[in-house]
């Protein structure tokens, strides 16, 4: 993960699907971006833009919710936002002509095949990392999250612990690679309770939400009658949202996140707290190589550029 230089996709792709809350219809492509230009939404139908990045969270309940001062909100961000952290691109600009990306079918597999047609591409920017220098950690009534320095790139060390039989308690760890990514986290769909179902639509959730793209879990197991994908696909679920979710730091991160009974709000506010302290963080940029390729070397020789809270 700890590549040299900035990504963008080679060209544009398109989807379309309904989502999961709101149970619009939306229409989205993925298209390339300059360097630095970061993941970029942009609104369609209001001509409005918005960058995936911690100022534009306007909410991060049950999903997570983007939009600027003026503009309309884009939801839902979260598997987007994670396939393209899971497969190390850091410039895009998604259009999209409705208020939340489409679901799919609960995962990031989609949007992973989406941008496999596209491409993957360097620019002549050098990427730069988000490297944490000391621990931050956020604590619930029944969980934590906690971002700690790791310099070898990116760790996810997930657990969950439901009082159901379907789930109980499940645990998921890896250093985050694109293969990693593909391979552990991108199928794994997004779940819910049967009996959380009425109480989500009074409040205006899960208005789209069915078997074909959630795990649905009722009294006596798992009503899906595909089953799972993974022996512990609850567990690996929680994990690629803390990818996307994490993404909104605005930069690639050098660091260890552990979480215990996270979800989209805990994730965020150990983001939040990180970039909140100056002394917790630093932006490190990749050291490009000379003209003269030399064989056998990889990683980077990371340099610290000024940088502050606000610009992330």
């Amino acid at each position: 993960m700890n590549a040299v230089r900035q990504t963008t996709l080679a060209d544009c792709v398109a989807l379309s699907g309904v989502g999961v809350h709101s149970g619009k219809l939306a229409r989205l492509s993925l298209a390339p971006a300059e360097a630095d230009s970061g993941i970029v939404f942009h609104r369609s139908d209001s001509s409005q833009s918005v960058r995936a990045c911690r100022s534009a969270v306007r909410g991060s309940d049950l999903a997570t919710v983007l939009r600027d001062s003026s503009g309309p909100a884009v939801s839902t961000v979260e598997h987007l936002l994670a396939c393209f952290a899971g497969l190390g691109i850091d410039n895009a600009r998604v259009e999209i002509d409705g208020p939340e990306v489409p679901i799919l079918d609960g995962s990031a597999e989609e949007f992973v095949a989406a941008v496999d047609e596209a491409g993957i591409v360097e620019t002549g920017a050098a990427r730069r990392y988000l490297r944490v220098l000391k621990p931050v950690r956020i604590e619930t009534e029944s969980g934590f999250g906690e971002l700690s320095p790791y310099d070898v790139g990116f760790r996810l060390e997930v657990e969950i612990d439901f009082q159901h039989a379907a789930i109980g308690r499940q645990r998921y760890a890896a250093t985050l690679s694109p293969d990693v990514f593909r391979k552990d986290l991108a199928r794994a769909r997004t779940f819910g309770f049967v009996s959380d179902v009425e109480r989500l639509w009074q409040a205006g959730y899960a208005l789209g939400a069915s078997l074909d793209n959630t795990i649905c879990v009722g009294d006596d197991g798992i009503m899906n009658t595909t089953g799972l994908r993974y022996a512990d696909e609850f567990v690996r679920h929680k994990a690629l949202d803390a990818v996307g979710d994490l993404a909104l730091g605005g930069l690639p991160m050098m660091a260890r996140y552990r979480s215990y009974r996270g979800g989209h709000k805990l994730n965020f506010a150990v983001v939040d707290a990180l970039l909140s302290d100056r002394s917790a963080y630093e932006i490190v940029e990749a050291r490009l190589p000379a003209q003269r390729t030399v064989r056998g070397t990889s990683g980077i020789a990371a340099v610290a550029v000024p940088a502050y809270a606000p610009e992330l």
